[in-house]
Parts: structure tokens; C-alpha cells; sequence
């Protein structure tokens, strides 16, 4: 049996935000656009070129035992890559605080998974009005180079006359000018290409924001989605946690508390005429009284974890690996200021918790493994954990079990998360949960 891989809503960034950058005077904006059209009319076209005759080599080897697909699959990769990077280019140039190209989840296992996951990213719309940018800016950079060159020739010949030449002047774009009026028309064509270049940086501005900067009524929108999505997770995670203490109680500690009662009715009933098997009675209901406290101690750990708030998550997971009946090798690396208090991390710490502790159980439960690794590292501001055993695999989220309530938890907290548990194993579960700003 094999499950796929279960993506949740990502965390949508918040609405693009001008940074204290957007304070500075306009004149430096455009020349610093200016300056990377520049660049771009040389590198991005080298890059476009590079990229196009990728796409060719990949569509004509497809009918050479079908290369020429991995060919394309790696040429998505490389266009994922330069969007993600014009992205951030923009972001920067502008001070916008735009969200990150994300690349698609995986939906299925293996392979053909794989492979299917490079196709949907393939059509992913918001990755080609990005690279259309590209496109579009290195073309501007193409011109923005030609009209610096005429710049500088018109310069040259609006001081032809002083060289004293009598013949005519060759201009900047291949025609001669008489001498007495090689001043006006290099002035002129000073003045023309300063123009054509600013407007440009311009043109570029205006359709970096509609390509690339993301419409504000759309961002709006994926913020209502994405929040109505999280409080479904809410609470879809609250029902199920209450519907897990009802059971926890009605399945283990009442059943034990009604037995200590009726031990201790019993022990009452024999103190006067057998206080042998009176005190016996006591001393079973006082280990049953023990257990049922150690029971009330892990539900309420499952509820709240008070070592958690106390000394941190290196520390509640290093206790949870303790108690765990399977072996468990714990890496945990983050970075100092990402947890703690007053960090804005505790909702993102709990959830991580959570999340590990019910992989733990159900792995000891269901999974007949005799290993299991838990890594946990701090990235993009946010938590990023990955449980993998080396168990005989098959899990499957079921409504209202311990995986669904991961699911929900996760998704409340803005998070994702990914299992991919196929049958004969290994069982992996990564979520990614970000800090609250």
C-alpha cells in the first residue's frame, strides 16, 4: 500500500510591502534600473540564448530514445532558477518585499511522481510572466546599450567642429553630418538618447509591476483563501484533539478510576471481617491510583508540553526521544534567536512538536521499525523537520487519526506538510512551519 505525499496550503507572504528604500530620491531609482538593463542587455540575453538552445536540444533528441525529455526536465529546473532569481532581482531594485517563486509540491511517490511534479511546474503560470519580464528587460538592455553608444558618438560629434575639419561628420548611426551642424544634431542626439534610456527604465518599472509584482487585489484574495484555510485547519485540529482527550479518558483513566473505586468498596467490606485481603485490596487500588496518575501525566504532556515553554524545543524533543520505545537519532540545529521566548516562534515550536511526538507514537504503534531519525532545522525565518523511519511504510492520512490531526495542526500554523510513506518503506514526514513575524 502506498500513500501520496500530502501537500498542505502554503503560507502566502504578506501583501508586497515598500521597504525604507522606497524613501530614496527617483533619480537613483532610475539609474540603478538603468544600470541593471545595462547588464541584463548582456547577461540576460546570454541566458535566454543558453536557454533556448537548451530547448532545442531537448526537443530534438526526444526521438533519440527519448533523451531529450531529462533534457527538458533539467531545462524547468534552469528556468525555476532564473525566474527565482529575476524575482528576487526585482524585488531588490524596486523595494518590494515580494514572496518567493515557490516550487510546486509533489502530489505523488516516485519517479513518474517525480516526473509529473517538473510537468505541473512547467505550466506554472506566475513562473512565466517572470521569465516574460526577463525577456522583455533583457530586450531593453539590448536598446539601452545601442542608445549609451549614441550617446557618447553624439557627444563626440557635437564637438566636431573644434577638430577643424571642413567635410562632413559621420554620425552615430551611419549617416554624414555637415560640420556647421554637427553641434545641433549631436546635442540633439545627446538629448534623444538620455530620453530613450530613461524611458526605458521607465517602461521597465511599469512592467516589472504588472508582470512581476504581485496585483493587490490578488494578493488580497490568496490572503482571505489562505487564512479561511487555516482556520478550517483550526478547527478541524481542535475537534480532533478534543475527540483524542474524550477517548484517552473514557478508554484509560476512567475505566482505571472506576476499578480503584470499586477495589476500594470491596477493601471497606472486608476491613472489619478479613483485614488481610482489605489491605491487599488497598495496595491494588493504590498502584491502579499510580497508574491512572502516570495516564493524567502523559494526557496532559500530550495537551501541553510545560518543558517546551520552560527550556525549548532541543530540550522537549531530547525528553521525547527518551521516552520513545523506538531508538531515535535527534539533529537539531537552530539558529540562535529563531526560538525562544519573545521570538514568535512558540506557535511554530508547539506545532513542530506535535507533529514529531504523534510520528513517534504512530511509528512505535504501526510501523514495526527498529529506527528512527528526527532532523529539525531553523529556514527562512520559520522550522523545517523531517521524522524518517526505516519501518515497513503504508501510512495514509485517515480522517480523525493521528496523521490527519498533524495535517490540520500544521495547516493552522501557516505551515506544509509532506508524507510519503510507500509500502515496504521507509516512512518520511517533513513539515515546514514559519515564525510569526
Amino acid at each position: 500500500m502506498t500513500t501520496n505525499p500530502t501537500p498542505l496550503v502554503p503560507p502566502t507572504a504578506a501583501p508586497a510591502a515598500g521597504r525604507p528604500e522606497d524613501a530614496e530620491r527617483p533619480p537613483l531609482r532610475i539609474l540603478l534600473t538603468i544600470l541593471e538593463l545595462a547588464a541584463l542587455g548582456v547577461i540576460g540575453s546570454a541566458v535566454l540564448g543558453i536557454l533556448s538552445a537548451t530547448l532545442g536540444v531537448g526537443l530534438g533528441m526526444l526521438f533519440v530514445f527519448g533523451a531529450g525529455v531529462f533534457v527538458l526536465l533539467g531545462l524547468v529546473y534552469a528556468l525555476y532558477g532564473v525566474a527565482w532569481f529575476e524575482v528576487r532581482r526585482v524585488g531588490d531594485l524596486y523595494a518590494q518585499d515580494l514572496p518567493d517563486l515557490q516550487w510546486r509540491p509533489r502530489t505523488r511517490p516516485g519517479f513518474w511522481g517525480w516526473v509529473r511534479n517538473v510537468a505541473r511546474q512547467s505550466i506554472d503560470g506566475r513562473m512565466w510572466k517572470v521569465i516574460l519580464n526577463l525577456v522583455l528587460a533583457s530586450i531593453a538592455g539590448t536598446i539601452v546599450l545601442r542608445l549609451a553608444w549614441g550617446a557618447v558618438w553624439s557627444g563626440f560629434t557635437a564637438f566636431a567642429p573644434l577638430t577643424g575639419g571642413t567635410g562632413g561628420v559621420d554620425g552615430p548611426w551611419g549617416f554624414s553630418i555637415a560640420t556647421e551642424w554637427a553641434p545641433l544634431v549631436g546635442i540633439l542626439g545627446v538629448l534623444a538618447s538620455l530620453a530613450g534610456i530613461v524611458g526605458l527604465a521607465l517602461l521597465h518599472r511599469t512592467l516589472s509591476r504588472s508582470l512581476v509584482i504581485p496585483d493587490r487585489a490578488a494578493q488580497l484574495s490568496e490572503q482571505v483563501r489562505t487564512t479561511s484555510a487555516q482556520r478550517e485547519g483550526a478547527v478541524r485540529a481542535a475537534d480532533l484533539e478534543r475527540t483524542r482527550i474524550e477517548r484517552d479518558l473514557h478508554d484509560g483513566v476512567q475505566p482505571r478510576l472506576v476499578s480503584v473505586g470499586m477495589t476500594l468498596g470491596l477493601a471497606q467490606q472486608k476491613i472489619d471481617t478479613d483485614p488481610v485481603a482489605a489491605k491487599a485490596l488497598i495496595d491494588e487500588a493504590h498502584t491502579s491510583t499510580k497508574a491512572a496518575i502516570t495516564e493524567l501525566r502523559q494526557l496532559a504532556r500530550g495537551i501541553h508540553t510545560s518543558v517546551l515553554d520552560d527550556r525549548g524545543l532541543d530540550a522537549a524533543l531530547s525528553a521525547l526521544a527518551g521516552r520513545s520505545h523506538i531508538p531515535v537519532q535527534l539533529d537539531v540545529r537552530i539558529e540562535p534567536g529563531v526560538t525562544g521566548a519573545g521570538s514568535g516562534c512558540r506557535d511554530a515550536e508547539a506545532a513542530v512538536y506535535f507533529a514529531i511526538a504523534e510520528s513517534l507514537t504512530n511509528a512505535a504503534k504501526h510501523s514495526r521499525a527498529s529506527e528512527c531519525r528526527i532532523v529539525v532545522r531553523s529556514r527562512d525565518g520559520g522550522l523545517w523537520a523531517r521524522v524518517e523511519d526505516n519501518g515497513m511504510g503504508g501510512a495514509q492520512v485517515q480522517p480523525g487519526g493521528g496523521l490527519d490531526g498533524i495535517t490540520n495542526r500544521i495547516l493552522a500554523a501557516g505551515g506544509t506538510f509532506r508524507l510519503d510513506s510507500p509500502a515496504g518503506g521507509p516512512t518520511s514526514l517533513e513539515v515546514t512551519v514559519p515564525c510569526a513575524s
